[in-house]
């Protein structure tokens, strides 16, 4: 590195965050970028080490180790420390498609398998990484670069999110000709509508794709598969197809009385909260205004609706876990260099915190019933408090008699994930499923072909619930395959 000592000598700095009372009255990104020298120095704390975690990129035990997308982490450190924005940015583009999105909403694993974070605060990687895309957009670096060839083979890509968007730039890349269809009216699958906008501002999705339609690839959005095209009509105007549709089957809360008003899932939530910015925000259909919400599950999902609910002036909201809270340090059984799963205070959090002088999140709470009044609409939540014990070798949870609570509830947001990917278009096509509910692939994991001829799947579709940054590395590796895959069968054409 050029400044070896960096690690010794300088303290971990995140991105500033704006002041958590302003920035709950608008909907704008909530960080704010670190200037040059702080940015260089902590670029300058990333220690070369000779087996860098950072980049290892492998699940193990349920957990992440490194980055899934193989960044070279080191290396653009160590460009940053020296100013060499523009051969950091060449070094980050070799590996990731999408930087300003992972920049933004990965929780980054890449710095749970930092070495430093042994015995001290990780290097700042996530703020590196997402300073380095958005300088290469400032200084107008990131440009349109259609390939100098086309193929003439043709490949469909079902689903705009961040798999899909990936293995669309990649074949593109190859040279060959891509449509991606998306039953939305914009790209971006998830990333457009699911992630809030003060976590990921819209425009910064729209800048990626106006980029990717420079470059050639064709958008259908509004299209559903199934129903505004068949897997027939994709057949015969394409070599291949690949299904990337995401895993958004919700998981429900099997209670009594589920069926009232004014219970929805979190994405419907967050959809329609989202859509109204580009209107008026009070006009979203499910508005948390004046209400008392309940948000059902300790995930991601769930800390975005807190944050929202906030944003539409909500008069109280409480965030239901049934896990106990994360320990302050690491567990036994959580050791180095697995993704740490320790307390943090999440931008929404923080925001309750300063607003209402209380952390939403409630634990080891499970929901037993939901309580309607005579108009049929959800009015309180009965809940019990649980435990996790060991039962017969098995980790299980076990209500706690005399613990029984009632909520006041106006708005109740289930956000406790999803069982895998939606069926309709996976029986259009005849797919296989595994076990679990996911696209079936030959090789399991190691393999992105279907029970399908010419058809492959990937992302959440094929993997299950996961990060976006998975997503990514599934897109590319998927494209790869493809791209094998029509040299072949070119190959046999000509034989």
């Amino acid at each position: 590195m050029g400044y070896l000592r960096g690690f010794m000598e300088f303290s971990r700095k995140d991105q500033k965050m704006r002041d958590p009372i302003e920035r709950i009255k608008d909907w704008e990104e909530y960080t704010i970028s670190l200037d040059e020298e702080d940015l260089k120095q902590q670029g300058a704390r990333c220690m070369d080490c000779g087996t860098p975690f950072c980049h290892t990129g492998i699940s193990f035990d349920q957990s992440d180790i490194g980055c899934p997308v193989n960044n070279f982490i080191p290396e653009w450190n160590e460009l940053v420390s020296e100013g060499d924005w523009k051969h950091a940015l060449e070094r980050l583009e070799e590996t990731n498609n999408f930087p300003e999105f992972t920049g933004r909403v990965c929780p980054a694993p890449c710095e749970g398998s930092c070495t430093l974070a042994i015995n001290d605060d990780p290097v700042a990687i996530k703020t590196i990484e997402n300073e380095i895309i958005e300088r290469g957009f400032e200084e107008g670096w990131v440009e349109a670069n259609p390939p100098t060839h086309r193929t003439g083979k043709h490949v469909c890509v079902i689903g705009s999110g961040p798999a899909g968007l990936a293995a669309a730039d990649q074949l593109n890349q190859q040279g060959h000709y891509v449509t991606v269809y998306e039953r939305d009216d914009r790209p971006g699958g998830l990333l457009m509508y699911g992630i809030p906008n003060m976590k990921l501002e819209k425009d910064t999705i729209d800048r990626r794709v106006n980029l990717l339609k420079e470059e050639g690839i064709t958008f259908q959005c509004n299209t559903e598969v199934g129903k505004d095209v068949t897997y027939e009509q994709l057949k015969k105007q394409h070599d291949a197809v690949i299904l990337c549709t995401g895993a958004q089957e919700h998981r429900d809360v099997p209670a009594e009385n589920r069926d009232s008003k004014g219970i929805h899932f979190a994405m419907e939530y967050l959809t329609e909260s989202t859509k109204a910015l580009e209107t008026d925000p009070d006009d979203a259909m499910i508005h948390a205004r004046g209400k008392n919400v309940i948000v059902i599950g300790g995930g991601d999902t769930g800390a975005d609706c807190v944050a929202t609910a906030l944003r539409q002036k909500c008069a109280r909201v409480v965030q239901f876990g049934k896990h106990p809270a994360s320990p302050e340090e690491r567990d036994e059984d959580n050791p180095w260099p697995l993704y740490p799963m320790t307390f943090k205070l999440d931008y929404g959090y923080q925001e309750s915190v300063e607003a209402y002088d209380e952390d939403p999140r409630k634990y080891e709470i499970l929901t037993q019933a939901f309580e309607a009044d005579d108009q049929g609409h959800v009015k309180s939540l009965r809940t019990v408090r649980v435990e996790k014990v060991i039962e017969d070798g098995k980790l299980v949870t076990k209500e706690l008699p005399g613990t029984e609570e009632i909520w006041k509830a106006d708005l109740v947001l289930v956000a406790i994930g999803f069982t895998g990917p939606e069926r309709e278009v996976l029986e259009h096509f005849g797919l296989r499923l595994d076990e679990r509910g996911r696209i079936w692939t030959i090789d399991g994991m190691n393999d992105y072909r279907t029970s399908e001829d010419h058809v492959f799947a990937a992302g959440d579709a094929r993997r299950g619930q996961s990060l976006v940054v998975w997503a990514i590395r599934e897109g590319r590796e998927v494209a790869l395959q493809v791209g094998e895959f029509l040299k072949t069968e070119e190959t046999a054409k000509l034989i």
